[in-house]
């Protein structure tokens, strides 16, 4: 935690910002002045968040590099070969994480050969295969000039839900929701197009500024606590996630099903505290740590 150090040198008294990390011992401070400035929290986040871009930027900095270099070396076949099974495992978690019953073999076999499992949901299935299609259409339709907007993620919404809750597809919701075994209460419906508003204006004044990654992680946690949707919002910020991590050409990423209560309850926490850099946190750990064939 960010703490408030106050120093007394003679008669006057100075204040100072301090942040240490156990694990390595790592600390750093920053002068305050002579009193606590009126605005200390914006100052305690920007704090932090300088603290911990000092140990993420190198390795996602040398990531890009490494990952551009074996991706431009590699033959277009086998570039689309693994793309298409990163979409496979993408499907399979996201659609789990979310409550799907099927396996990671039966996602396979439903994608690959058409292949129906017995005794599933036939939702399950249809909504399998209609995000791995999205999934697919979305990275091979990819170009600079595309881009995030309202209109995009309500086609995405339509796409995916169209079979299955065709009653919500592609709608902003007009309705309260709660989020399941969440303290987090999202915001009421008539706060939602002015929301959306200032995130897509958030996200194209901050998409040149920021690192990609960075900017993928807090578009995923800025779009899904507004919870837009009657449901799917966690599948629509994910595919968010990739959309932008392959749009700047860094690896995207898969949020493991195995992860899902930590990655619950860092979305959680971050919310709750309205502090963004609790979920970049564990995201950049886990990050940096599936990409380390590329920090060698």
């Amino acid at each position: 935690m960010v703490s408030i150090v106050k120093r007394k040198k003679g008669n006057t008294i100075y204040y100072y910002l301090k942040h240490h990390t156990a694990k390595n011992k790592k600390q750093r401070e920053i002068y305050l002045g002579k009193e606590i400035p009126p605005n200390i929290e914006e100052l305690k986040h920007a704090f932090l968040l300088d603290f911990y871009r000092e140990e993420w930027l190198p390795s996602l900095e040398q990531i890009f590099l490494n990952h551009t270099k074996q991706k431009k070396s590699m033959p277009k076949s086998i570039v689309q070969k693994k793309l298409e099974s990163f979409s496979i495992r993408f499907t399979y978690n996201t659609q789990k994480i979310e409550g799907s019953t099927l396996s990671l073999r039966e996602t396979s076999d439903i994608i690959q050969f058409g292949l129906t499992p017995a005794s599933k949901p036939e939702r399950d299935m249809i909504e399998t295969k209609l995000h791995q299609k999205l999934f697919l259409d979305i990275v091979n339709s990819q170009t600079k000039d595309n881009d995030l907007s309202l209109k995009t993620i309500q086609k995405w919404h339509k796409l995916l839900f169209r079979e299955t809750k065709s009653d919500i597809a592609g709608n902003l919701r007009a309705f309260d929701v709660r989020i399941g075994g969440s303290k987090f209460i999202p915001p009421k419906p008539n706060a939602i197009v002015i929301l959306l508003k200032e995130f897509f204006h958030w996200y194209h004044n901050n998409k040149n500024k920021i690192n990609p990654v960075e900017l993928a992680v807090l578009a995923h946690l800025k779009f899904v606590t507004i919870h837009p949707f009657g449901d799917g919002n966690g599948r629509v910020s994910r595919l968010m996630m990739n959309f932008v991590l392959n749009k700047f050409d860094y690896p995207m990423f898969d949020i493991n099903y195995t992860d899902r209560r930590s990655y619950y309850v860092a979305l959680e926490r971050s919310s709750l505290k309205d502090n963004d850099v609790l979920f970049l946190q564990w995201f950049m750990k886990r990050y940096i740590k599936v990409n380390n064939e590329f920090l060698s």
